[in-house]
């Protein structure tokens, strides 16, 4: 792909969409692509993203878009003025190193007014798990692209809510579920193709490992807020609480692991955290990309008299259509065990941490052997970021669409609303809602703590039934 965009330097953009694009057989030039991106005189005729959110893994996005040739970073945005400033070196000093002087990247405070700008077309959204939902529907009203983390939302009318702004608006939105693309992490194409391809016969249960959240053995205490974070917009439609470093990020490290991960009014815990990776990958294999669970029942332990509140140790067992049960436990190894009655394929990111087995491996290593000509096959995706962009010029959906990481993220918080209800619940997988249980449809959603940042207001003014 590097070779063609090489090849094509010096050919306005709408001939090089037709002689490089057409050849892969992709739908070209799309209505929903901006005219001056078709323009000869387009600022570098690229892709204008927009990065909402610069901490840890907003560095990370940051690397991988300016690395896909079809993008042009233009624009950071964060609520903390030093991670803001500390986003805006990063991409002056990539572009820089790679001969290009002088280049002067846009600072936002508020994401809105990044939505408003009429040259950013897609936008990147790295913020905690409780600003996913938000930001992306306004996002997909203003017409832009988008790449959210995962879990692609905190909550499960979140999920819905944003995929009905994405049907509404017809943008292309991938959520970060990388394990669906080819680097760096093949292994779980390889296994989850395997599986849906009968290589272990009739699949029977699926043990998936997200690894343990430890309490931080500090207790809560209110801090002062520092004077480079805008910390009652950070709160957004979380409940109204002190601030406390330990629940939001590290002041003095960019890319530190932040504390709201393991606070559950802001993210619920490695259940949705690792979770929606591993889930999400299983279903992919069970053929249930639009499906879920038929019950859930799960128990934990949640940390208390800590700073941290999410849960610990945690037993979780799923009942599939076929009679699948999926099961999820803190003793399990990192990764993804598929079980069935000829045999099974185990695979994980890096070596196996008990170990340091290969990241891929089955009862019998014919399982992996490449597949027919006639097997099922995910699309291609060499790259997680290159896929999004790819998808906008395309306009066709992309590996990790809402419809499926919706369904990914529902599973999840369902196993979750079990851990805090203790009870074994009853999934409606075509209404979205549990069966008879008020209570645990009550915690389907939380109350904002604000109007403006009720999504789904946003949604109603926006006209999005």
């Amino acid at each position: 792909m590097k070779m063609i965009f090489q090849q094509a330097k010096n050919q306005t953009r709408r001939a090089f969409l037709k002689t490089s694009l057409g050849a892969a057989g992709l739908v070209l030039l799309p209505d929903i692509l901006p005219a001056r991106l078709l323009s000869a005189d387009s600022p570098g005729k690229k892709i204008q993203v927009a990065q909402i959110g610069c901490g840890r893994m907003g560095h990370s996005d940051l690397l991988s878009v300016m690395n896909e040739p079809l993008a042009r970073l233009v624009a950071v945005c964060d609520l903390d003025s030093r991670r803001l400033a500390a986003g805006k070196k990063l991409v002056e000093d990539y572009y820089s190193a790679r001969g290009e002087a002088g280049v002067k990247v846009k600072t936002f405070h508020d994401y809105r007014d990044v939505l408003a700008s009429p040259e950013i077309d897609a936008v990147v959204i790295t913020v905690p798990d409780h600003w996913h939902a938000l930001v992306a529907i306004e996002a997909a009203i203003a017409g832009k692209h988008v790449y959210v983390q995962k879990p692609v939302t905190y909550s499960i009318a979140e999920a819905i809510g944003l995929r009905r702004a994405v049907e509404a608006k017809k943008i292309i939105l991938q959520t970060g579920s990388q394990q669906r693309s080819e680097h760096p992490w093949h292994s779980f194409r390889i296994a989850s193709e395997a599986v849906r391809n009968g290589r272990i016969g009739r699949l029977k249960q699926v043990k998936i490992g997200i690894g343990l959240d430890k309490p931080s053995g500090h207790q809560p205490a209110p801090m002062a807020v520092p004077e480079n974070l805008d910390y009652e917009r950070w709160l957004g439609a979380a409940p109204e609480q002190p601030y406390m470093e330990g629940r939001v990020h590290p002041q003095n490290d960019p890319t530190g692991r932040p504390g709201w991960i393991t606070t559950e009014d802001f993210g619920l815990g490695m259940i949705t955290n690792w979770g929606a990776h591993h889930v999400d990958i299983a279903h992919w294999a069970m053929g249930q990309e639009l499906g879920g669970p038929l019950t859930v029942e799960a128990h934990a332990q949640f940390m208390k008299n800590d700073v941290w509140t999410v849960h610990t140790t945690y037993h979780v067992e799923m009942l599939y259509p076929a009679n699948v049960q999926v099961i999820l436990d803190n003793k399990f190894s990192t990764g993804i065990q598929f079980e069935g009655d000829e045999g099974w394929i185990f695979c994980t990111r890096g070596e196996d941490n008990e170990d340091a087995r290969p990241p891929l491996r089955a009862s019998d290593k014919a399982m992996l052997a490449p597949l027919k000509g006639d097997a099922i096959r995910w699309m291609p995706s060499k790259s997680h970021h290159g896929n999004w962009l790819e998808s906008i010029i395309a306009n066709r959906p992309p590996i990790a669409p809402i419809e499926q990481s919706a369904r990914s993220l529902e599973a999840c918080a369902a196993a979750w609303i079990s851990m805090k209800l203790k009870r074994k619940l009853t999934w409606d997988t075509a209404a979205e809602m549990f069966v008879g249980n008020a209570a645990a449809n009550a915690l389907r959603s939380r109350k904002a703590r604000k109007p403006e940042y009720d999504f789904e207001l946003v949604l109603k003014k926006a006209g999005i039934a």
